[in-house]
């Protein structure tokens, strides 16, 4: 039986981000080898200047991939960000799935991580970009299940502005532990409240964005 257009292209989407995700947590590996062969654990240690320039343009390419693979995924803009959504929320999961296999970590979902260094490092428990990962993945098959229905989609500036300001909050409950990320402290407590309000602006973004405007109810969209 031959899968229709947009189960196909979920599915190899998927399958990148899980493989890409092995190759990802396969460096990680090799660092933790090289940085913490007793265990990953904070504080944090100092990473050689050259293998730092190399993984901050590591992160930079990998965001370039995922993004690459949703503009080859999908046709038109929104679906090729939904595409990208979908992708990066699986990589994401499947990092962890991966690290798990091979090192036995995670060993709970509140464990510590490093998640990003660009622009400044992020840190924070493993069930937040889990968490993250979920919504994206969500809010991406929904997009793609709405276009291809020719249901609405169009963000107002409403949904915008609650968007950046989600990202924002998310930004600053991963980034502003400066004490932990520069003067390797222990990380203060994360603050699950800015993840539940990133959720919640999210989620209303979305669902306005979903919402045809009262000109054009009556009307078809793409």
């Amino acid at each position: 039986m031959t899968l229709p257009r947009t189960a196909r292209t979920l599915l190899w989407v998927s399958c990148f981000g899980v493989a890409f995700a092995f190759v990802e947590s396969s460096v990680v590996v090799y660092l933790r080898a090289i940085y913490y062969p007793e265990g990953f654990t904070f504080p944090l240690k100092l990473m050689a200047q050259q293998h730092l320039a190399v993984e901050l343009v590591r992160e930079a390419a990998t965001i370039v991939m995922l993004a690459a693979v949703g503009i080859l995924a999908g046709s038109k803009a929104w679906e090729k960000f939904a595409y990208f959504l979908v992708a990066f929320g699986v990589w994401d999961i499947f990092y962890y799935v991966w690290l798990k296999v091979v090192l036995d970590w995670p060993v709970s979902i509140s464990d510590w991580d490093i998640l990003f260094l660009i622009p400044l490092p992020w840190i924070g428990p493993v069930i937040a970009p889990v968490i993250i990962s979920l919504v994206m993945i969500v809010c991406g098959l929904m997009i793609v299940l709405r276009l291809e229905k020719k249901k609405h989609f169009h963000p107002t500036l409403t949904a915008w502005v609650l968007s950046l300001l989600g990202t924002g909050v998310l930004f600053y409950s991963f980034m502003s532990d400066t004490g932990a990320t520069h003067y390797r402290q222990v990380p203060a407590p994360y603050a699950y409240a800015y993840l539940i309000i990133a959720a919640i602006m999210y989620m209303i973004s979305f669902v306005i964005s979903c919402r045809p405007a009262l000109s054009h109810r009556s009307q078809p969209h793409d």
